[in-house]
């Protein structure tokens, strides 16, 4: 019998590992490992066999043991190739600033530096927003002559994008010799980012050739802007006119721009469309983002509805369900079926602050407290700074402050803007003004920018009257020059989106909602409605409640709240007895959710709030968070 030579055996296990590399067969690729560490094969000097396990490793997403592999190739047998296949490892798993140590490595031992690193490099610095790498980087193409390459100058304009620098990606788009259909669509992302759809239609417009991520850009950019008449008629034109097919990458970015814009109606085209084209069965990441999108469109039952219906579920569904369920309020059915994704998928960190962001919201302290203390011991998971912003969260809304304080100071790491940020928000709810006093010092200490704390603070004052206090907070902002976000409401109504600021008089039908504003709060009166003044503290006048004048000021100030607004938008504009959903940008107000609350009995409506914190479903004069929010 003939036994193989070394150089024979060689190359055969470097084919059988190149294999499995491309098929990302990692369990195989280990057992052929075992066996050429058996074989004896690793004592020759000059084997190409950790340079094959290396690419196994790195195609297989294990940067620990290709870096073993990397450093085990002899100096003289690594090439440019081993160099950028373990910095692409890098990149995409998870360690993508090792990726730019590498590279830097790459320079200092003298490695020829190819466009396939230099786009490796740019990719991670847009990733991490480190302009500054990235335009050092940018100096190092030019120096070594890369310029010509359209790859590595995409990648480029890609990384001043994602770093909001439009000029110079322009610059850079403008001094290139020859440009893709990707520069322009890269240029065509930039310019929808910075400078809005309308500059992004013009560059759409100019585009010698379009591919499907130019039209996904353009059309989620109108989506997520609420130009939804404006996104269907591109989509159209490039469904039915160009005869694009939509893959599941571009039906989640449409999914992902109707969850941010509060868009249902598209997003069940979407849903439709999915289930007209999947053959056998939908995509886990499209059914994934539908239950994001209903969830997020305020229409949980029918995200519940997906979700019951996906054939598999990886933890990443479980946590959107879990998470809309939280939004919604719905902490005891986030407890309930818990158990069932234990059973179908390990939970991990994100599943844990739905749970712990369901109980906050929905009062369950003890089992809060429960699934904190077993995050550790029975899932072997480490608490992380957000799950104990959770637990805070958690106990300040019970009121329960001692033990809150004995929690941040138990913390293994020093409390952050979040912590702090929901214990004071907490001490509004309760009026614990004096704990409220040092956990703004800290704040504003961290922040001082944050007007938010201030307002919060403020109307603490006002409420326990010290109204001196109150106007002096104000004042600091004011000479600071910081002004306090604007609050906007929004409603779909007709395919199109109605935004509403407080005192809106800029609206085609504002008489019209003004005479139902007016009418709604006679109706409201005759119903018991008293207004909340100190609702209105921050931006009322700055001298004490002591005259009918001033009241009267505030109280209209009250009720043309945006969303009092967008609720009379709505019951103008919508058949009777048919759903309002509203978006906020800011956390509904306790006025306007009394008001809410009484004008979906009066009105026989169900109207879903979307603030920036939770969802409240206002039905038949009661709340879905038993006004505990």
């Amino acid at each position: 019998m003939i036994w193989p030579t070394h150089s024979t055996l060689t190359q055969h296990f470097r084919s059988l590992l190149r294999a499995c590399a491309r098929h990302s067969s990692l369990n195989t690729g280990k057992k052929i490992h075992a066996t050429i560490i058996t074989t004896g094969l690793f004592n020759s000097p000059n084997s190409f066999l950790h340079n094959a396990l290396l690419h196994l490793y790195s195609a297989c997403g294990n940067p620990a043991y290709a870096r073993k592999m990397f450093d085990k190739i002899p100096h003289s047998h690594k090439d440019t190739i081993d160099w950028t296949t373990l910095m692409v490892c890098y990149a995409r798993h998870w360690v993508p600033r090792d990726a730019l140590f590498l590279f830097v490595e790459m320079g200092r031992e003298g490695v020829g530096v190819d466009d396939v690193a230099m786009v490796c490099m740019f990719n991670v610095c847009a990733r991490l927003g480190d302009v500054e790498f990235g335009v050092q980087g940018h100096g190092c193409l030019v120096k070594m002559g890369l310029s010509a390459s359209v790859k590595a100058c995409n990648a480029v304009m890609d990384m001043y994008v994602k770093c909001g620098m439009l000029g110079e990606a322009r610059q850079v788009f403008e001094e290139m010799e020859e440009q893709s259909v990707v520069s322009w669509t890269v240029i065509l992302d930039g310019v929808v980012r910075c400078e809005g759809v309308g500059s992004g239609r013009v560059v759409f417009d100019m585009m010698p050739e379009r591919n499907e991520v130019a039209w996904t850009i353009m059309i989620v950019g109108y989506v997520e802007r609420g130009f939804i008449r404006e996104g269907f008629k591109l989509l159209g034109e490039m469904i039915f006119g160009c005869g694009f097919g939509l893959n599941y990458v571009t039906l989640c970015s449409f999914l992902s721009a109707c969850a941010q814009s509060g868009d249902v109606v598209m997003g069940r085209w979407v849903h439709v469309y999915a289930l007209k084209t999947m053959e056998n069965e939908m995509d886990i990441m499209v059914g994934t983002a539908l239950v994001d999108m209903y969830a997020k469109c305020g229409r949980v039952n029918a995200a519940y509805r997906v979700f019951e219906h996906m054939p598999r579920r990886n933890v990443v569904a479980w946590n959107a369900m879990l998470s809309g369920l939280a939004m919604h309020g719905r902490g005891k059915v986030v407890l309930d079926i818990f158990p069932r994704m234990v059973e179908d998928a390990k939970p991990d960190e994100l599943t844990f602050m739905a749970v712990l962001s369901s109980c906050s919201h929905s009062g369950l302290v003890d089992e809060g407290c429960q699934y904190f203390h077993e995050l550790e011991a029975v899932h072997g998971i480490t608490p992380t700074i957000e799950h104990y912003a959770c637990v805070v969260d958690l106990l300040g809304r019970a009121g329960h402050f001692e033990e809150a304080e004995i929690l941040i100071k138990k913390m293994p790491m020093p409390p952050n803007e979040v912590v702090l940020g929901s214990l004071l928000g907490s001490c509004s709810v309760h009026g614990k003004l004096e704990l409220g006093e040092r956990v703004l010092q800290e704040l504003v200490q961290m922040d001082p920018q944050n007007t938010e704390y201030h307002i919060l603070l403020s109307n603490m004052y006002a409420l326990v009257g010290k109204r001196d206090k109150a106007d002096s907070l104000r004042q600091i902002l004011k000479k600071r020059g910081i002004r306090k976000m604007p609050g906007t409401s929004s409603i779909h109504v007709h395919g199109q989106v109605h935004q509403f600021c407080a005192g809106d008089k800029s609206h085609p039908q504002i008489t019209d909602i003004y005479i139902m504003l007016d009418e709604m709060i006679r109706r409201l009166r005759v119903a018991g409605y008293v207004p909340n003044a100190a609702s209105q503290v921050f931006s009322g006048c700055d001298s004490q409640l002591g005259n009918v004048d001033e009241l009267e000021e505030i109280e209209q100030a009250l009720f043309s709240h945006s969303e009092k607004l967008a609720v009379c938008f709505g019951l103008i504009s919508t058949r009777a007895g048919s759903p309002l959903y509203i978006f906020k940008n800011l956390r509904i107000c306790q006025d306007c959710h009394s008001v809410i609350k009484m004008v979906s009995d009066i009105y026989n409506r169900e109207i879903v709030v979307r603030d920036r914190n939770r969802f409240h479903c206002f039905k038949h004069g009661s709340c879905s968070c038993f006004d505990y929010w």
